[in-house]
């Protein structure tokens, strides 16, 4: 399994190991555990494009990322070897979206463009706040901070890979202070 199967969604990436015991510190692109419940199969592919699957056995927030321990890996060694993998979850598996949700990895590589037509740049981030989203675009060297919310985000095209937003008096101009 070298491709990432259609039904599958990317839900996390592996920054570490955590401690001796083979827990993974990872970055949830989900808001919440839900996603990975303690007995659940998740499915792991390394730099490398292997695929591993294991069965969670419990997950939990700890300093801004989560820790997860699976049931096969029990060492530090083995831990490291995941290190970098991205995350993946059966897409039956997750819950259902309203029409105007998306997941994390819908957004993520769209191009984003100003009503005028004029180019911003591509989300390369999403930032997860109390309040809101910040998609974060990348455009050349510099980073455009835009807010996920109605008035600022007028169209995702997610068929045509872009996103419009509006042309918000100083909206630009205030990521290059």
């Amino acid at each position: 399994m070298k491709e990432e199967p259609e039904n599958l969604l990317l839900l996390g990436k592996v920054l570490r190991p955590h401690g001796l015991g083979g827990l993974l510190r990872i970055d949830s692109y989900a808001e919440s555990c839900d996603s990975f419940p303690a007995g659940s199969k998740v499915f792991l592919r390394n730099a490398g494009g292997e695929w591993r699957e294991e069965r969670v056995l419990s997950l939990h927030p700890h300093k801004g990322a989560f820790l997860m321990k699976l049931k096969g890996l029990s060492t530090v060694e083995e831990a490291e070897g995941m290190r970098g993998a991205s995350i993946y979850v059966k897409k039956s598996g997750v819950g259902q979206k309203d029409q105007d949700e998306y997941f994390w990895h819908e957004i993520i590589g769209l191009e984003v463009y100003l009503k005028t037509g004029s180019y911003v740049g591509e989300i390369e981030n999403i930032l997860a706040t109390r309040s809101n989203d910040i998609y974060v675009v990348r455009h050349e060297d510099s980073e455009i901070l835009v807010p996920a919310v109605q008035g600022i985000v007028e169209e995702i095209d997610l068929p045509g890979r872009k996103m419009i937003i509006s042309d918000m008096e100083g909206l630009l101009d205030l990521n290059e202070a």
